[in-house]
């Protein structure tokens, strides 16, 4: 049976023109298989339809823009038939119903290499699917390690900042106890001395009325004997310098008594009853009218 060439083949499975004559000039006439793959591969390109300008000397499906010699041989010679080494046979009319067959097995052909490329891009597009779903684990993935990285950090600087807050603290106590100290050396340990120097001056006066000298003048204190009675009832001592803030006692009590840590509390005076602001807390004992002792009471904020 005598065979269609490849441009007839295309141009008779339906192709148009342009179309058959690049595919079988861009895969070089090696047959309708390669023909119709480059077809389906390129039948998006812009310029497919656009019409075809073969190459000088170019034959496509036996039309020869020049006389074809031994060495050039049109497709048109590639019927069965031929006789050996005889260049002038021509091919054998194909029948109508040898056409129809060739027909059918080409678009035969065509149905299952569309069929294999279906099957070919559906793969594709399952791989890519896949490709984008591990591409959003791997995001997911990252931000939720920034979110942990973020949160380990926010942890770390609230432990420093405790971390400081204890150990200034702790300094403030130190302070304290440094001060105490120096007061217990200086003074001969605490209380009971100051106590009795400042029952001193009024052991003379039984005797000052005979006295005919000059009036006594008013005694300097250099410290002051604060009492001051806590918010369960309890009351604690302690011998300040005149010239220390009323903070000092504050912190005094909050460092030496039962107050719940970050409970904040104020002082006052029973009698007459005057209650310490802010402002006073900087104010020296000494010109608040503490000196040479006085009592004090805790009051909550």
């Amino acid at each position: 049976m005598a065979e269609l060439t490849t441009l007839e083949s295309l141009l008779e499975m339906g192709f148009e023109r342009n179309r058959a004559e690049k595919a079988v000039a861009n895969t070089g006439n090696q047959g309708i298989e390669q023909a119709m793959d480059w077809l389906m591969e390129h039948e998006n390109d812009p310029d497919i339809d656009e019409p075809y300008v073969p190459p000088v000397g170019n034959v496509l499906g036996g039309e020869a823009d020049s006389q074809p010699t031994a060495e050039q041989p049109t497709l048109a010679d590639t019927a069965e038939g031929t006789a050996g080494g005889d260049s002038s046979s021509a091919k054998r009319p194909m029948t109508e119903e040898e056409r129809l067959e060739q027909v059918r097995r080409l678009e035969e052909l065509m149905r299952v290499k569309q069929a294999e490329r279906r099957e070919r891009e559906r793969e594709e597009e399952l791989e890519r699917e896949k490709q984008r779903r591990r591409q959003g684990q791997e995001l997911q993935q990252i931000r939720q390690k920034l979110q942990d990285d973020d949160m380990k950090k926010l942890a770390e600087q609230r432990r420093r900042e405790k971390m400081e807050d204890k150990l200034a603290r702790q300094r403030v106590k130190d302070k304290i106890a440094r001060d105490r100290e120096e007061r217990a050396q200086k003074f001969g340990g605490g209380g009971p001395p100051s106590t009795a120097a400042s029952s001193q001056p009024a052991q003379p006066s039984p005797s000052s009325p005979t006295s005919h000298g000059p009036p006594p003048t008013k005694k300097e204190y250099d410290e002051s004997r604060i009492q001051v009675r806590l918010l369960d009832g309890s009351t604690i001592t302690a011998v300040f310098k005149a010239q220390e803030p009323l903070a000092a006692v504050r912190v005094y009590v909050q460092m030496n008594s039962n107050t719940p840590e970050g409970q904040e509390v104020a002082l006052l005076s029973p009698y007459p009853r005057h209650e310490y602001t802010e402002l006073d807390m900087e104010k020296p004992l000494k010109e608040l009218g503490l000196v040479p002792s006085a009592v004090l009471v805790v009051t909550k904020k």
